[in-house]
């Protein structure tokens, strides 16, 4: 097969890491596998010295002709038989190359958080017409776009997954050197967020009004900046890391610092960070919202709480923190849901499988 992934993003994000696993997976089973990216992307190293074919594209905007063309040189040169973008622009923009150029290609969308702009009739029907399908990453997500209005026979279920090897290469010593370098006080209990901003502030009033000063915050992700404005709004006199924009490779060691890891976000399509959690041997709390259900079973590998429900939040970080045989089962059920359901290899099985199946349909 010849695939034409796309996305203007490609910075830090779990989306990042998920295209790169994917791009390159599909890649290694022997396929032609093409990225059209910002050359200044986090995706862009990501993917280098791999078999994926990187193109430099621009994706300054929907109406972007530069990368109208970029898209059709891409097509034409490579035999393109699927293009798959992953982000607002390319979306637009390779709908546009192929309308403009009358390109023989097929166009298939994944949607990897909840649609900010897909609700309005005209764009709704813009996509659906100009898709093969919209594959979306779980099926909580599913259900938010089927609410918008889309009908479900253009959703296609593709779960996003984690490359099991890849949890072996977390560091001991280096989990202990950062353990050092935030120095946290004797006898911590220490609740993490490894996410970019997404609804902090739940995690923070909740900390706040618990009145628990062992308890210490690790933000990865974010700067101190973004969510100051929170630490005084809530007057929150605990301990707070904020380790800004962490590598690939360090946020494994970052899990391993943790007693428990939080989501608070109503943006995820899955969650993909609660997967590397759990990989990691660090209990999880999220939001019950999107596809955050579909990897965390209430109760069993982890913990669900109802948006803005800071006293059911409270509840739960203290069952996590105080309970060992509670924290025994959820690290022990969150390993198997990590490395036996949702692995990278079943998502590249799903994207090949799918591929395949437009290619060959007449």
């Amino acid at each position: 097969m010849r695939i034409l992934f796309l996305t203007y993003q490609g910075d830090m994000a779990g989306s990042t890491n998920s295209i790169a696993y994917l791009a390159k997976g599909l890649a290694e089973r022997g396929h032609e596998i093409y990225l059209g990216i910002r050359r200044e992307s986090l995706l862009w190293e990501l993917v280098e010295g791999s078999k994926v074919h990187r193109i430099p594209m621009t994706f300054t905007g929907k109406f972007d002709r530069e990368n109208w063309r970029q898209i059709r040189d891409a097509v034409q040169q490579h035999q393109i038989q699927v293009i798959n973008p992953q982000s607002s622009h390319d979306r637009y923009t390779s709908i546009f190359s192929k309308w403009k150029y009358k390109l023989a290609v097929k166009i298939v969308h994944t949607r990897r958080q909840r649609p900010l702009s897909a609700g309005g009739w005209l764009q709704r029907q813009f996509y659906i017409r100009n898709t093969e399908n919209i594959v979306v990453i779980s099926e909580g997500l599913k259900e938010v776009f089927m609410q918008k209005g889309f009908p479900e026979k253009h959703l296609k279920v593709i779960h996003n997954g984690i490359p099991v090897e890849r949890y072996n290469e977390w560091n001991q010593q280096k989990v202990d050197e950062l353990k050092a370098r935030l120095n946290f006080t004797p006898g911590a209990k220490v609740i993490g967020n490894v996410s970019r901003l997404k609804e902090q502030d739940q995690i923070i009033q909740a900390v706040a009004e618990m009145n628990d000063p062992n308890i210490e915050l690790v933000f990865a992700g974010l700067e101190k900046e973004d969510i100051q404005g929170f630490i005084d709004q809530y007057q929150l006199k605990n301990k707070v890391h904020v380790l800004g924009k962490v590598s690939v490779e360090e946020v494994l060691n970052v899990y391993r610092i943790l007693d428990v890891n939080i989501l608070a976000s109503t943006m995820d399509g899955f969650g993909l960070v609660l997967l590397e959690a759990m990989a990691m041997e660090c209990p999880v709390i999220a939001t019950n919202y999107g596809g955050i259900p579909d990897v965390v079973e209430d109760g069993v590998n982890g913990y669900l709480f109802e948006n803005k429900d800071i006293d059911g939040l409270k509840k739960l970080i203290s069952q996590v923190l105080n309970n060992q045989q509670v924290r025994n089962q959820l690290i022990e059920n969150g390993k198997k849901t990590a490395f036996d359901k949702y692995t990278m290899e079943k998502t590249i099985d799903g994207y090949e499988e799918y591929f395949q199946s437009l290619i060959t349909k007449k």
